[in-house]
């Protein structure tokens, strides 16, 4: 999480796996592998992978959180309601509050590293 935490500002890119810039998916997999998990590459194949899965209320900090039916987004749990993850095309990393949106959207998660 301290990892994840430390790229908040840097720049969103398509398909990138930091350092400076960064996808959702490649920052999941930076945060982990700083940790001694390796993860694949993009956020479908990670929740393939990755064989605990845990709910949305069982969420712990830095377990990944999966969104849209396609799993297309996934962000790092923060703790106490808030996430950190790499939005889009324009966009900076940050920590954002999950609300009834990201609820709605929500399509699983997992703890890696088990």
């Amino acid at each position: 999480m301290k990892y994840a935490a430390k790229q908040i500002g840097d720049p969103y890119r398509y398909g990138g796996t930091g350092p400076g810039s960064w996808d959702c998916s490649g920052l999941a997999g930076g945060a982990w592998r700083k940790a001694g998990v390796k993860l694949p590459r993009t956020s479908q194949q990670i929740y393939r992978a990755v064989k605990k899965k845990v709910s949305w209320k069982g969420a712990v900090k830095g377990d990944l959180l999966f969104f849209y039916g396609g799993r297309t987004h996934m962000g790092i749990y923060a703790g106490h309601g808030y996430m950190i993850h790499a939005p889009s095309s324009g966009k900076r990393v940050k920590k954002i509050k999950l609300t009834k949106y990201y609820k709605r959207n929500f399509s699983g998660a997992v703890r890696p590293g088990l």
